[in-house]
């Protein structure tokens, strides 16, 4: 995770029931997950090795109607690494009728695949919390105008 996005406060679980992940200058990027829930250390290539890899297949993925990708703009809630490096994502759309709601959980599925290392992956779409503009980066932000 960039400076800018920490600086935003991605990591500091500033809104109730989102966690972000959090990354702290020379540690390894850690997620944050819902209370109870424990990553489980992978084997080799793996574990929290595995985190920013799968972070930066994340940036490749674009919401088709937002010129920004869906991690910046804060649609991804949680991810779990667990044994064998399975890989469990919580994600939400900006909006429960968004239009490429069947196509985005297979777009973040196929991204996440191709990070060496992975095991299965699983995207589940939450919509609790609802997303907001709260979520998404500063860079996000300055992309879309908003800043």
């Amino acid at each position: 995770m960039n400076r800018l996005a920490r600086f935003a406060g991605f990591g500091a679980g500033h809104q109730e029931g989102v966690d972000r992940d959090e990354t702290e200058a020379g540690d390894a990027a850690t997620a944050a997950s819902p209370a109870g829930a424990t990553d489980a250390p992978g084997a080799g290539v793996g574990g929290e090795a595995l985190r920013e890899p799968i972070i930066a297949a994340l940036r490749n993925v674009h919401d088709p109607e937002i010129p920004v990708n869906i991690y910046d703009l804060g649609l991804i809630y949680k991810i779990d690494i667990g044994e064998g490096n399975d890989i469990a994502i919580d994600m939400t759309l900006t909006a429960p009728a968004c239009p490429v709601a069947g196509m985005m959980p297979v777009m973040v599925k196929d991204a996440v695949k191709t990070v060496d290392g992975v095991g299965e992956v699983e995207v589940e779409l939450v919509w609790d919390p609802p997303w907001s503009p709260d979520t998404m980066s500063d860079e996000a932000k300055l992309q879309l105008g908003m800043l």
